[in-house]
This record gives structure tokens, C-alpha cells and sequence, in this order.
């Protein structure tokens, strides 16, 4: 039940921004600000230093709130254990791991691998990967998530990298659960700009109801 719970606020979500940061207070002011601007999904990378206190310390704010918050570039199963006792609620790789899929099905936590052909897909699936984050997206593009639909039409993908505002319908439209944005929504934060970060946050987010709103009318 936790997992299912997890894998619909993810969706519900809609837009997961991938959090970077110098330190440990970049991270943390960056997300609340992404938070302020309407976006509900939250990972946390684990190139920040300390990722597993801004984990913490996010979910500690965000208690009881409609707010999903995950860990990112988890690159082995340490890492990953290191992140669930910390509180994530998923775990996102930018390649498959078979250890941290274990792990994560072991805690009942939903793990998002990066892969990019089939064959990387179906094995991650055969090991419980809930969602597939289709890495780097901005190398296959939308036309990708038709291509791995046609023989695979109940996997949940998940694009991240090449995401923007502009394309952001293109890939709904295309069948994604979810789509993982960066660089564009994040960069003012390097600068402390945090009020800005919070104005590109409310722009995904009127995006992303927009599209919600089409597809359901």
C-alpha cells in the first residue's frame, strides 16, 4: 500500500524537479522554492553533500503535506539504504542497478533507473522498477516514448533531461507518467535567485494543469 500511495502522489506530481546545489542550504532553499512556485515532486541528488539531511529535513518541513521527495544519482545500493533510512520516498539512478532494485522492493520504496533501449527496460521491469526514467531524454526525444509503448504498452516512463516548457506537452501527449526537469528550472538558484526559481516552478506548474486540463476535457 505504501508503494501504490508513493507511485500516485509521483504521478499526481506530475513534474519532478531534480535538485542540485553546492551545499547542503542551496538545496533546501532551492527546493522550498520550487514548492512555493506549485511543484509537489522533489529529488534530492546525491551530488549535493549531505543529500540524506536535505532529505530529512524537506520531509521534517513537509510532514503531512501533498509533497513527494526522493533521491537522485543513487549509484549503488549503500547509497540507496543510506537514502531510505533517511525518509525518501524513491529512488532514482541515472542507470540500473540490480542490488538498489533489491533494496528498494525489499523497503517497498519505488526505483526509477535510467535506461535508454529496450533490452535495459525489460530488465529493469523484470526486477520491480515501478518507473523508467527515460535517460538522457533529450537523446531520444517524445518519439522514443511512442517507439518503447508499441511492444511495452503498460511501462510508466519517465523522461529527464531536454524538458522544457516548450516540450513539456509533447511528451504527455506522448504517454509519460511524469517528466524530471533540471538545468532551466534550477539555474537561478547557483546565482541565490531563489525568487526566480519559485517563477519558473508556478510556470511548470500552469503548464502542467494546462495539459491535465486538455487531456481531460
Amino acid at each position: 500500500m505504501k508503494r501504490m500511495d508513493i507511485l500516485r502522489r509521483i504521478e499526481n506530481a506530475g513534474v519532478i524537479a531534480v535538485v542540485r546545489g553546492k551545499d547542503q542550504e542551496e538545496a533546501v532553499n532551492a527546493s522550498q522554492a520550487i514548492i512555493e512556485g506549485g511543484l509537489k515532486g522533489i529529488e534530492v541528488t546525491f551530488t549535493v553533500p549531505n543529500a540524506q539531511v536535505v532529505i530529512e529535513e524537506l520531509l521534517k518541513a513537509y510532514q503531512g503535506q501533498d509533497v513527494v521527495i526522493g533521491a537522485g544519482t543513487v549509484l549503488d545500493a549503500m547509497t540507496a539504504r543510506l537514502a531510505i533510512m533517511a525518509g525518501a520516498e524513491f529512488v532514482v539512478s541515472p542507470s540500473f542497478d540490480q542490488e538498489t532494485a533489491e533494496l528498494c522492493n525489499m523497503y517497498q520504496i519505488p526505483y526509477l533507473p535510467g535506461c535508454m533501449t529496450i533490452t535495459e527496460m525489460q530488465t529493469a521491469l523484470k526486477s520491480g522498477a515501478d518507473i523508467i526514467k527515460l535517460f538522457p531524454g533529450n537523446s531520444s526525444g517524445p518519439s522514443m516514448v511512442s517507439a518503447v509503448k508499441a511492444p511495452l504498452p503498460h511501462i510508466n516512463l519517465m523522461p529527464t533531461g531536454g524538458v522544457s516548457l516548450e516540450n513539456m506537452a509533447t511528451w504527455f501527449k506522448a504517454g509519460v507518467i511524469a517528466v524530471g526537469v533540471g538545468g532551466n528550472l534550477l539555474a537561478p538558484a547557483a546565482e541565490g535567485n531563489f525568487a526566480k526559481v519559485t517563477e519558473i516552478a508556478k510556470q511548470y506548474a500552469a503548464k502542467l494543469a494546462e495539459i491535465r486540463g486538455l487531456e481531460n476535457g
